[in-house]
This record gives C-alpha cells, sequence and structure tokens, in this order.
C-alpha cells in the first residue's frame, strides 16, 4: 500500500470543478496525452523540474550541482527571457531528477513539480478551507492527472475526506477498468466525467487512446445512479463543430441512465507557462482562448434533448447561464 503519492497543486478557491467553493487536489500521473493539456505537469507519473526563465539570475550553480551534465551553460538573461529564444537551462534528455540544481538554485528559478504527500497531508491542507466549504456547499475536488491512476490512495483519499465531514468530487477522464472505477466513483459525492470526442480515431489521435472505453465506462456509470456531471472540454479545431455537439448530445441523452448536467468548457491556453517551465514547445500556445458566447447555440442542442447544461461549469447558479432541459 502506498502511504504516499506525488501532488502537484492544491488550488483553493475553486468554482468551476463542482458546487460551491472548492480546494482542487492534483494527483500526478495520466495514462493520456492530450494535446491541449492545462496541466501538462501531472501527465507523468514522476517528479519534474521546472525552470522558470523569469526568476533565472544564469548564476551558474545549478551547473557546478549537476553530476549528469544535463545543464546548459549560463547566457546573458536578457537573452534566456526573449519569447522567441530556443534557450532552456536543463537538458532533458540527459536529466535523471536527482534534484540537485533545485537544491542549489537560491533564487527558485528551479522547483519540483510533483511532491509526494500522504492522505492526512492532503487533508490537513483541504480542511484550512472548511469555512469557505461549509458557506457555499463545496468542498474537495480530486483531479490530475488521473485519479484512477491512484485508485487505492485516491478511496482511501476521497473516503478519509467523507470521514472528517468534507463533500467530495471525484474528477476523471474515464480510462481505466470498470472495476477499477466504479470502485473509485463510488467513494465521491458527485463524479466530474470527462468527454472529449465521439470518433475513436480523431480522439486516440489528440490523446493517445481510442474512446471506447470511455464511452463504455459511462454508459455503465450512468445506471449506478451516482450525481454525474459531463464536462466537455471544447477545443478548436477538434470538438468545436456543431457535428460533434449533436453526436455528443444525443449520446448523452440517450445513456440507460441520468446524468445530472453536462459542461461545455471553453479551451483557453493560461497554461503555456508552464510548457515552457517544463521545456515543452505546445503545439496550441498560438491558438486564442475560445469566447464563451462562442457556445450558446451548442448548448441549446444539449438543452434540447432534456439536459441541464451550463457554459464554463461554474458551482454556483448563474441566471441566463444553464437552463433545464
Amino acid at each position: 500500500m502506498k502511504d504516499k503519492v506525488l501532488v502537484t497543486d492544491i488550488q483553493k478557491f475553486a468554482v468551476n470543478d463542482g458546487p460551491g467553493i472548492r480546494t482542487l487536489v492534483f494527483l500526478k500521473g495520466c495514462p493520456l496525452r492530450c494535446e491541449w493539456c492545462h496541466n501538462p505537469e501531472t501527465q507523468s507519473p514522476f517528479p519534474e523540474i521546472y525552470w522558470k526563465n523569469r526568476l533565472c539570475v544564469q548564476c551558474g550553480a545549478c551547473l557546478e550541482a549537476c553530476p549528469n551534465q544535463a545543464i546548459n551553460p549560463p547566457i546573458s538573461m536578457e537573452k534566456a527571457r526573449l519569447e522567441e529564444t530556443a534557450y532552456h537551462k536543463i537538458i532533458r534528455d540527459k536529466c535523471d531528477r536527482c534534484m540537485a540544481c533545485v537544491a542549489a538554485c537560491r533564487y527558485e528559478a528551479l522547483s519540483i513539480a510533483g511532491n509526494p504527500m500522504s492522505v492526512d497531508e492532503i487533508l490537513d491542507e483541504v480542511e484550512k478551507d472548511r469555512l469557505f466549504y461549509e458557506n457555499s456547499g463545496g468542498g474537495m475536488t480530486l483531479s490530475g492527472g488521473e485519479p484512477t491512476f491512484h485508485a487505492n490512495f485516491s478511496i482511501r483519499l476521497l473516503k478519509s475526506a467523507k470521514s472528517r465531514g468534507l463533500h467530495t468530487c471525484l474528477d476523471t477522464n474515464g480510462f481505466c477498468e470498470w472495476d477499477t472505477l466504479i470502485r473509485v466513483a463510488e467513494t465521491a459525492d458527485i463524479v466530474l466525467y470527462d468527454l472529449k470526442h465521439m470518433d475513436p480515431v480523431i480522439h486516440k489521435k489528440k490523446t493517445g487512446v481510442d474512446n471506447k472505453k470511455i464511452l463504455k465506462n459511462l454508459s455503465l456509470l450512468s445506471e449506478t445512479g451516482l450525481d454525474i456531471w459531463v464536462r466537455i472540454p471544447v477545443i478548436p479545431g477538434f470538438n468545436d463543430t456543431m457535428d460533434f455537439h449533436n453526436q455528443a448530445s444525443g449520446f448523452l441523452s440517450q445513456l440507460p441512465g441520468k446524468i445530472s448536467r453536462v459542461d461545455l468548457l471553453p479551451f483557453h491556453n493560461w497554461c503555456q507557462d508552464k510548457y515552457g517551465w517544463l521545456g515543452i514547445d505546445w503545439p496550441m500556445k498560438a491558438v486564442d482562448a475560445m469566447d464563451s458566447s462562442f457556445l450558446d447555440i451548442p448548448a441549446d442542442l444539449y438543452r434540447d434533448k432534456g439536459l441541464y447544461t451550463t457554459i464554463g461549469g461554474s458551482g454556483f447558479e448563474a441566471s441566463g447561464q444553464a437552463a433545464a432541459g
């Protein structure tokens, strides 16, 4: 039994990932490689190193500390900070993540993405905002990465949260074996379930896996009576067509069981700094964030099929934002 897992962030005051004001716990490790992923640091199950060029003074301390010659020599701070620069401090294919460079950095330009935490350590941090949860109907949302990737730990965390009187949401992409999904899902108050595309070929091209298991698991999950919110990240050039929304709304409305709501989540590119910190050339960095008004007409397709639908996934009711079908 693993006593700890890697956590990349515990984000407070979230209002778009379940009801009320919530704290998001991001576990590290995911079987998908979505091209638009807003949390690239959660994909690998191993610790990684951020290099934040805006904080780096090019002092060379990390170069001296590295035992693997995985650090590029200093250049001028001005050149390193240019937006179009190809310079990156870490030579990733030589790095074994010993973290000697992080320890040597005095300016916090190098930091670790993914720190081991126990169930109690996580919940002690989450509980600091209990007053906000009680006043708003919020709680903890377990996200990632993919929580079912750490199924046994996720179950312990969700059960422990419930024993402390915390409301819980499980945010999952559904790509796992059914027996794993249901074991984790039934320990949460609400399941936030991602639906990305209906076509298995297109799905695999942009996420690395096809969607057959995901769609089957959603169908099975709908029959359990659990509170399910389906979340659809709407991505330019991937699933932003009316044809997709027609297919998706038809599929969801014909599930054998009930889902509580659908959240259409417009694409944003606010995560591009994290790709730079990891030394990854993000192919979507030049794609503009999507205006939420672009989803007004698609949202009506879901509502017309009897699906309660929001744009943006706010955990608070907003006049005109969503309508019961």
